[in-house]
């Protein structure tokens, strides 16, 4: 319902970690999604890139960062000097891997800035290139060339996926949706029925690229629950019609080169041991090896001993599948073994099963060890796929560890469940936030704790903010449409975006960040340079909130851009708005000036020229009241005053007596202010609303004397606080 849509949209992890006193789970202890991560490009990689003062030359250049498409590269030879770093769009670049300029007879020559530093140039090349790790040639040119590979799978795309439940046969299935490499997938043959869908991660060891059937000799049939559904001859229609459109919804084989190697294993048929079933892994019962297929599968199947029975639970496993267990290790580590159902008594005791039974204990060699290095601790919170109904992920606590398996009690879900029993190793946990990062409805728990009113302080409405799957796909398709006009003409090549920090900064960004921010970004892709551009932005800011409202889409504002969600952190919440970038080179430079006059700095401080030594603005001599003055914006209208409410500047004019409680601070260095100085501080910087709740701290100090009272009345006119509005000051008159 639409109250229920409110809450879940308002969730906040910060928020209730906070609230809750918990932490969360450490990010790289699910490898799984630090794999589906990598974009096959890592800082240290060395390729060859062509030297911009001349174009038929190149050099050797080694990877510092990685931003999507777009990597910040060093030439080999500045050492740690980052003065010379720059970016290049993979797309547009003339980008190569390690040998290929020997390969092509092109030429390897050192560039101006460091020839002093390289006098023997084959020497210097055979000491750096020893052991060094080419960027992967197949990412830098042909069809693969700058798509994250996690991308390569897009709806439509086809996998082979072998049947766990009753056979090692495989068959076809479509790839629906991907959310950040977990993929929901439907059956080849039930294009309108989602009854038999399944969500599995792409690195799943029974999901492959087409084919891998027929290479492994295993037959491509579809699972008895569908079989019935069509008949053979429509299946092998289905069959021949994959074939004949394999090569366009076909998936690289590269993609899967990090799933996990399946071993082989030593389990005979007749076997007993402890299982989960994954299919409701909720408790650890008896179970036993129904049938070995080869050295890499075999069946077990969870005891049941009723003879009435009509169904079981069986599942097909390999050496190093989850939710399996030698005999005796739930009494060893102290946990419920549920006896199996028609067991007669309540004490389960395995020495009496196995001989009732006249089976054998499969020994402790058969199973993996077990490790308990993993980073997970009780009471840390993850996201989590609800077992009962996958296509819900739920917050999640960790109740309970044993070895490498966790206790996890899902809160949220829309039909309560137990504490669901996961492996560290399990592909269906993830970290804190990965659902808002892949766009993805996290289930938040029934009673969430969040606070409205503030949290609503930058969101634009929400019939205008794009979720960031929509952003992602519509900016795929609009490099895809754009790739081949970029090369021809440029149209969508953004220049070098330089941060010239000696320029002046306005109250709400962070001088000292800011000359901490690359020396530039670009050229690439308009959108690209400039989303990342302000996003440094955002984040060199006293308070990136108020740099994310300054920047977001006016409502009433004409249309002319591409609009793209930026994000906002301060004070432990998030804020989003939807901003408007342009997306052609010919508006660039416009664009930026008119971005800095918003945020009330110099025109030049990031834009496609650089500043040298003197700024044109001459922007140096100016106070921050006086640039404010002439540059800043005159604002009628206040944006985000609560309604019914007064300036702080009418508040000190009605109330002139009235003094704020002192408070204690730790760790904040005050100016010191003379008793006849004036403050001139506006209300973006460190000192006028920085400390944010200081700026009248020294009011209630002052002594008594006529001339402190003079200057006292002095300064409550000329002093602005805008505590009560901490997200919108407005601009000083």
């Amino acid at each position: 319902d639409a109250g229920s849509s409110v809450e879940e949209m308002e969730f906040n992890w910060d928020e209730y970690l906070e609230d809750t006193g918990a932490t969360a789970a450490p990010h790289g202890s699910f490898k799984h999604v630090d794999t589906s991560l990598q974009n096959g490009f890592a800082p240290g990689m060395k390729l060859e890139v062509a030297v911009k003062s001349d174009q038929n030359t190149y050099w050797v250049a080694t990877i510092i960062t990685t931003c999507g498409q777009l990597l910040l590269l060093r030439y080999d030879g500045y050492g740690e000097d980052r003065k010379a770093d720059f970016w290049c769009d993979i797309m547009t670049a003339d980008l190569h891997p390690i040998g290929w300029c020997e390969q092509n007879k092109k030429i390897l020559k050192v560039p101006e800035g460091i020839k002093d530093k390289i006098p023997d140039q084959e020497e210097f090349l055979q000491r750096e290139l020893k052991g060094a790790c080419s960027a992967p040639a197949n990412l830098l040119e042909g069809l693969h060339r700058g798509k994250n590979p996690l991308d390569l799978i897009a709806p439509g795309s086809r996998l082979e996926l072998q049947n766990i439940r009753d056979s090692l046969e495989a068959w076809i299935v479509n790839v629906v949706e991907n959310v950040g490499g977990r993929l929901k997938l439907r059956y080849e043959g039930l294009e309108d029925s989602d009854k038999f869908d399944q969500w599995i991660f792409y690195l799943d060891p029974f999901l492959h690229q087409v084919g891998w059937a027929a290479q492994h000799g295993y037959s491509l049939q579809p699972p008895l629950a569908i079989r019935s559904l069509k008949s053979e001859a429509d299946w092998q229609e289905i069959l021949k019609k994959v074939k004949e459109e394999e090569e366009e919804s076909s998936v690289p084989t590269d993609l899967f080169k990090d799933k996990p190697v399946i071993g082989v294993h030593s389990f005979s048929e007749g076997m007993k041991l402890e299982a989960v079933d994954p299919m409701a892994p909720f408790v650890i019962s008896p179970a036993t090896v129904l049938k070995v297929y080869n050295e890499k599968y075999f069946m077990i199947e969870i005891d049941d001993l009723r003879p009435e029975r009509t169904t079981s639970q069986s599942y097909i496993c390999h050496v190093s599948s989850a939710g399996i267990f030698p005999v005796q290790w739930s009494l060893k580590n102290g946990l419920h073994l549920s006896p199996p159902p028609g067991y007669p008594g309540q004490d389960f005791d395995w020495a009496d099963y196995l001989k009732q039974c006249g089976a054998e204990a499969a020994p402790q060699s058969c199973f993996p060890l077990l490790t308990s290095d993993h980073g997970f601790k009780e009471n840390m919170k993850l996201e989590a796929v609800n077992p009962v109904d996958p296509e819900e992920v739920c917050i999640a606590t960790v109740t309970k560890l044993k070895d490498s398996y966790l206790w996890l009690q899902l809160e949220g879900s829309k039909k309560p469940v137990p504490d669901c029993i996961v492996s560290v190793e399990s592909m269906n946990i993830f970290p804190v936030g990965w659902c808002e990062t892949n766009g993805y409805q996290l289930r938040p728990p029934r009673k969430a704790i969040v606070n409205k009113q503030k949290k609503i302080a930058v969101v634009q409405p929400e019939k205008q903010i794009l979720s960031s799957r929509t952003v992602h796909d519509g900016l795929k398709n609009q490099e895809l449409n754009s790739s081949d006009s970029v090369v021809i003409n440029g149209k969508y090549c953004c220049p070098k975006i330089y941060f010239n920090h000696r320029c002046f900064s306005g109250p709400y960004l962070n001088k000292g960040r800011i000359a901490e921010l690359p020396q530039s970004v670009g050229p690439g892709n308009c959108v690209l340079v400039l989303k990342e551009v302000l996003t440094l932005l955002i984040n060199a800011a006293y308070k990136p909130s108020r740099v994310l409202r300054e920047l977001q889409l006016d409502e009433e504002a004409a249309w002319h851009g591409h609009g793209e969600t930026l994000k906002a952190k301060y004070k432990g919440k998030s804020y989003r708005a939807t901003v408007e970038v342009v997306r052609t080179a010919d508006r660039v430079a416009d664009f930026c000036r008119k971005t800095c006059i918003k945020l009330e700095c110099c025109p030049n401080l990031f834009g496609p020229q650089m500043v040298l030594d003197k700024c044109s603005e001459n922007c140096s001599v100016l106070t921050k009241t006086k640039y404010t003055h002439y540059y800043g914006k005159r604002k009628n209208k206040r944006i985000g005053r609560p309604p019914g409410g007064h300036s702080n500047l009418e508040v000190a004019m009605k109330k002139p007596n009235k003094r704020r409680k002192r408070r204690k601070h730790f760790f904040v260095h005050k100016k010191k202010r003379s008793s006849t100085s004036v403050d001139n501080t506006p209300a973006g910087s460190p000192q006028g609303s920085g400390g944010e709740e200081e700026d009248d701290q020294d009011e209630s100090e002052l002594s008594h004397s006529l001339a402190q009272d003079r200057d006292k009345r002095k300064r409550k006119l000329r002093t602005f606080s805008f505590s009560d509005d901490e997200n919108k000051p407005p601009s000083p008159k």
